[in-house]
């Protein structure tokens, strides 16, 4: 990353540029993906917006606009007490189509630590619940869920510490978790990382994930700078490239921009009908 002479990279600068002068990014056309499957991580922020105001309902609106297949929430929860869930899932369900992954937990909470996975269209075959190492109360949800044509994917929805000791041993636990099987895998989520260079936390993934897909800044929303949210497959040929859902409303509906991507596991099916010939 080219940095100038105040230590600011350059790429920050050239984003604060464009926001002044009312410009976006250059946005990659991607090609049409008919067998695709819509996915996106978005950290509602306890469904407080960056004017400070509690407003579960526009968090909602956020989401239907993104209409994802599969979109995965941190901090869905409110993080103490009872850990009451904040969203009209009933409403959501009915609006969108979206359905919650079920979960074991506190009666009233969406999902666990805050982490919520809506699904379309499907049925879920596996979950577990995974309590991640740190300081902090951190957790992920680990999903089988097979669409109602198609291939299984299983997902892992986390949401990792602000400590980068604790994010290195959270990135080594869901490590594990990919050794398991050769099963095609989304993480997704916020994982806390802005560093992008050997320092950071999330190396630990590579050699289970493969090269990390580029870094798209979503925090903070009104003028996104950090990589904090991921979507990272274990197959670079299911997943197209990582972009932000950058509009009006998720500016000011939450502190973190929601991120999405098409999957398309066609080319995952022919492999495996090509080890089983």
């Amino acid at each position: 990353m080219q940095r100038l002479a105040g230590g600011v990279p350059s790429s920050i600068l050239e984003r604060i540029r464009m926001r002044r002068e009312n410009l976006q990014p250059p946005t990659l056309v991607l090609n049409p993906h008919p067998t695709g499957m819509l996915v996106a991580s978005y950290n509602v922020h306890k469904c407080v917006g960056t004017d400070g105001k509690f407003d579960p309902e526009r968090t909602a609106r956020v989401i239907r606009e993104i209409n994802a297949d599969v979109i995965a929430l941190q901090e869905a929860d409110k993080r103490f007490g009872d850990r009451n869930g904040l969203l009209d899932l009933e409403r959501l369900e009915r609006d969108t189509g979206l359905a919650i992954v079920p979960v074991f937990g506190k009666a009233k909470a969406h999902g666990w630590h805050g982490n919520v996975v809506l699904f379309r269209r499907g049925t879920v075959r596996d979950v577990h619940q995974i309590k991640l190492p740190g300081l902090e109360p951190r957790g992920a949800i680990v999903a089988e869920i097979e669409p109602e044509a198609g291939r299984a994917i299983r997902i892992i929805a986390a949401h990792f510490g602000l400590l980068r000791r604790s994010r290195t041993h959270q990135a080594r636990t869901i490590f594990d978790i990919m050794k398991a099987d050769g099963i095609p895998t989304l993480l997704l989520g916020d994982l806390n990382e802005w560093r992008l260079n050997d320092r950071s936390a999330l190396n630990a993934l590579d050699s289970a994930f493969g090269p990390l897909p580029a870094a798209v800044p979503s925090f903070p929303s009104r003028l996104p700078l950090l990589a904090l949210d991921r979507i990272i497959a274990n197959r670079n040929d299911i997943l197209s490239p990582v972009t932000v859902h950058d509009t009006p409303l998720a500016r000011v509906a939450s502190d973190h921009l929601p991120i999405k991507a098409v999957v398309d596991l066609s080319s995952a099916l022919g492999a495996g009908d090509r080890q089983a010939a």
